[in-house]
């Protein structure tokens, strides 16, 4: 694992760092895990974004006017 260092405002650091706390963890592990989800967001993203445009390779075969689609 490589290190790096940050700066941050003091009192946002303590914040940070009660609410490892409470979650039983380290600020180290919390910025790991953010770190990680946030390189996944992207990989989600294009993912998606994949998908969608697989969909619009679609046709339903045209529109229907208000009559045909509520015909029985």
């Amino acid at each position: 694992m490589k290190n790096i260092t940050f700066s941050a405002d003091e009192t946002l650091i303590e914040q940070a760092r009660a609410e490892a706390r409470a979650r039983h963890t380290t600020l180290n592990a919390l910025f790991r895990d953010w770190l990680a989800d946030m390189a996944q967001r992207e990989k989600r993203r294009d993912k998606v974004e994949e998908i969608f445009a697989r969909m619009n390779a679609y046709n339903a075969g045209g529109h229907f006017t208000r009559e045909e689609m509520n015909e029985r």
